[in-house]
């Protein structure tokens, strides 16, 4: 935990910041008698306003789902933020300077101003790629979008912009703005020369990377032009702003969606979240630059709203699922095998069920709706499988099932996957479904299982947490 802030700081925080300012850039709220004001409530469907703010009051109530609080618990819920976070980003916009206890032993935390700077260069970046983007020089980048099947409309939905070819066309743009070279140098948008700061992104179709809040926090760049020497795919640095461990793209866009559908769709790339969400996949994210770790766990749950129901993702044969579900789209290549195995080790980590979704003929999301429309999209999120069920069918895979020495070899390799499994009830049952797709009977199954466990120091006793367990954690 990081250090607790001041209490009269909070208070500050919740008097300057505005209850109906802060609800009205998500719920259109109408005068509704002396000293209140009522709109549709973000937290329910509902088509008669029931939703109620009293700003002279700093607080807001739903008849309709009994749900209310103040300005901080608002941006709690509707931005699945916690208390410390919310408070730090209404701070943010209200301007005000917030101070710590000490014996804090968390994360340095960034000063609100110089903070709010860093986001507004960012802004500032953000309009001047987006403007960009119907320049000359941005022909490329246009065409780049349309033979992906992304017309402006989209570009725009997205924030999509184009860096010019230059060196100095954004610091010169900044710079006009009144931002200092530190500033700049801090904010990760120029890089540092032997004759001083020029512009980080240069000749490259831009993604702005939004945290959950929808602030711009950094950029994605593609390479559009042969001569570029540098990565095909160039991301902003790590600065106060912006932890690549800690950001999903789209996840701005994709929030409510998630919160509502309790699912949240992983794909790989900024065109594939664009492709998914304009067909109908609105809780698509990717990770920036980074495979999908702890951190970015620990947003998805809270997403999730994940709970201590045991029972959490398990499928039923209509196909529905109880709980929140995490699933992962992967190429059919044997660098999408590998991710998917890997997220098998991070998928421990969530209460409710993973999933695994590999597109026909490895078609990723942007791919299949160009080749196929926007139907096989949804329809690769809707065949999903379990992700344990999939780690275990890609070992197979690379055996002969047709001979005995391939079952063998199979079972050896197939019953440490099932052993890394850490709920004990479905170890139990991937071990049966080991036997079934290996042939074999079930006692010779389940004790190469055991002997596995035992090779790797676990020996599911009662200290191997189950699906409950997990969730608490």
């Amino acid at each position: 935990m990081a250090g607790l802030i001041r209490r009269e700081d909070i208070a500050t925080v919740r008097e300057r910041a505005r209850i109906e300012e802060v609800v009205g850039t998500y719920v259109t709220l109408k005068a509704a008698g002396v000293g209140s004001m009522k709109g549709l409530c973000p937290f329910h469907d509902e088509r008669t306003p029931s939703f109620h703010v009293r700003p002279q009051l700093g607080l807001w109530h739903c008849f309709g789902c009994d749900e209310g609080g103040d300005v901080i618990s608002f941006v709690q819920k509707i931005d699945h933020l916690p208390f410390t976070e919310a408070v730090e980003h209404l701070a943010a916009k209200a301007g005000v300077q917030l101070r710590y206890e000490d014996g804090g032993n968390g994360r340095p935390r960034e000063e609100p101003g110089r903070r709010q700077r860093l986001i507004e260069a960012h802004r500032v970046a953000e309009e001047f790629y987006a403007a960009q983007l119907d320049s000359p020089g941005a022909a490329t980048g246009r065409q780049f979008l349309a033979e992906r099947g992304f017309d402006r409309a989209a570009a725009a939905t997205f924030g999509v912009g184009y860096a010019p070819q230059g060196w100095d066309h954004l610091v010169r743009h900044l710079r006009g703005r009144g931002f200092t070279e530190a500033e700049l140098t801090l904010s990760g948008l120029v890089s540092q020369g032997n004759r001083g700061i020029y512009d980080r992104f240069r000749g490259r179709l831009l993604w702005p990377i939004r945290d959950i809040t929808g602030e711009t926090v950094g950029f994605g760049a593609r390479k559009l032009f042969d001569d570029d020497p540098g990565p095909k795919y160039l991301n902003t640095p790590e600065t106060p702003i912006y932890k690549k461990s800690q950001v999903l793209y789209g996840l701005d866009l994709a929030k409510r969606t998630i919160a509502k559908e309790r699912r949240v769709v992983v794909v790989e790339g900024y065109t594939d979240v664009m492709a998914a969400h304009l067909a109908g996949v609105g809780t698509a994210v990717a990770t920036c630059g980074t495979a999908f770790g702890t951190d970015h766990v620990r947003i998805v749950r809270r997403l999730l709203g994940d709970s201590a129901d045991a029972a959490a993702g398990v499928m039923f044969s209509s196909g529905a699922t109880r709980g929140g579900e995490v699933i992962f789209t992967f190429d059919g290549d044997a660098a999408g095998q590998k991710a998917a195995l890997r997220a098998f080790e991070e998928d421990q980590r969530f209460a409710s069920q993973t999933f695994v979704a590999v597109g026909p003929d490895g078609l990723d999301p942007c791919d299949l709706r160009l080749q196929r429309g926007d139907a096989a999209v949804r329809e690769l999120v809707s065949s999903r499988q379990p992700l344990f069920a999939f780690a275990i069918r890609s070992v197979l895979a690379q055996l002969d099932l047709a001979t005995a020495e391939g079952r063998v070899a199979a079972l050896r390799s197939g019953a440490p996957v099932v052993a890394g499994i850490r709920d004990r009830a479905l170890r139990a049952e991937y071990a049966r479904e080991l036997a079934g797709w290996l042939g074999m009977d079930e006692p010779t199954v389940r004790r190469a299982v055991q002997a596995a466990e035992r090779s790797v120091g676990r020996s599911g006793g009662p200290d191997a947490p189950d699906r409950g367990e997990r969730a608490q954690g």
